[in-house]
Order: structure tokens, then C-alpha cells, then sequence
């Protein structure tokens, strides 16, 4: 089997575009039925809700409270938008943070699964973030484990980096496999 991988030069949300393009054409043909994208304001799922078709698409944004006591990084208007197009929303505490941030703020130190997510982030942060999401739809049961899913990423606005990968559960962390890395920048 070849595939081809798309290297952006630089991380950014200037990659948004051709990563969508990449995303639709790995996509002709395939089995795939589940796409994850990380978008905090819904902008981006928005964005490739409107290019892909075919597929389930799951925005993963930011946990209320994350920007702020009882705030939310998207706004309802967007949220129905979303809808409208078929994209649910699920809101989630980081798989590679959540409560474990709390304690290392208060405490310092840094966690096991800050190891594991600097590590991802090895590849990119594109790459750690697809994977943490996809862990958060599996354990909320909004993608099956063990199926290959889509996984998108990046960092504060936009998308740079797109894997396939096969779901599991936070509690088997280790038995998630990267199967095809689509895109990624290559700083």
C-alpha cells in the first residue's frame, strides 16, 4: 500500500483549506464513516461540514469553564448551525488534562498523561490533539471503538494535521493504533 502524506511548512489555521481538500480526497471510496474534528468556535467544523459529505462529523470543543468560569468557547447560534449541516457537539474535558491540570496547577508537578501527550505532540500538536479527541468520543460512546475514524487537529484556530485511527476507551490509553498520518505541519 503507498499513500501520500501532506507536510505543511509551518503549524497554523493557514492550512485549513488544503487539509480539507486532503480530507475529501482520502475520503472518495473509503469506509470511514465517523470524522472527529477538534474546533473550539465551531468555525472549522462549519467549514468542512460544508466540503465533506457522506460521514458523520463530530465537533469536539472546549469543556464549559474552560475560558472562564461557566463559559463556552462556541456560541448556540453555532451550535444550531452545526446541526443544520448534521454535526453534533460534544463538549469534554481533555482526555490528556482534565481533572490531572487541576492538580498539577495547584500542586505543580506534571502527570503521566503529560508525557503522553508531549510525545504526541512530538508529531504535532495537530496529531496529539486528534488523538485525545477521539479518546473523548469513545469513552461518551459517539464513536464505536475499534473502528477506524478521521481524526482532525490543530492549535488555537484552524486545522493542520489529519490521522486514521482506531478508537479505544481512555482505560486502554495504549492500545489506540495510528493507523495513516493524512497531513501534518513539519516546523
Amino acid at each position: 500500500m503507498k499513500k501520500s502524506i501532506t507536510y505543511f511548512e509551518n503549524p497554523g489555521k493557514e492550512n485549513t483549506d488544503e487539509l480539507i481538500s486532503c480530507i475529501k480526497e482520502r475520503l472518495e471510496g473509503s469506509n470511514i464513516k465517523y470524522v472527529a474534528i477538534a474546533s473550539s468556535s465551531g468555525e472549522t467544523a462549519i467549514k468542512l461540514a460544508k466540503e465533506i459529505k457522506n460521514v458523520k462529523i463530530i465537533n469536539v470543543t472546549h469543556f464549559k469553564g474552560f475560558s472562564g468560569e461557566n463559559k463556552s468557547d462556541i456560541s448556540d447560534e453555532m451550535i444550531e448551525k452545526l446541526e443544520k449541516e448534521g454535526v453534533k457537539t460534544y463538549f469534554g474535558a481533555h482526555a490528556f488534562s482534565g481533572a490531572c491540570r487541576g492538580i498539577s496547577n495547584k500542586y505543580g508537578g506534571s502527570t503521566p498523561l503529560d508525557i503522553v501527550a508531549d510525545t504526541l505532540r512530538m508529531f504535532s500538536h495537530g496529531i496529539k490533539v486528534s488523538c485525545e479527541i477521539s479518546l473523548m468520543l469513545a469513552d461518551a460512546g459517539l464513536v464505536p471503538t475499534g473502528e477506524e475514524i478521521l481524526a482532525i487537529g490543530g492549535r488555537a484556530q484552524g486545522i493542520d494535521s489529519a490521522i486514521i485511527l482506531s478508537t479505544v476507551n481512555m482505560n486502554n490509553l495504549f492500545d489506540l493504533k495510528i493507523h495513516e498520518i493524512i497531513a501534518m505541519p513539519r516546523p
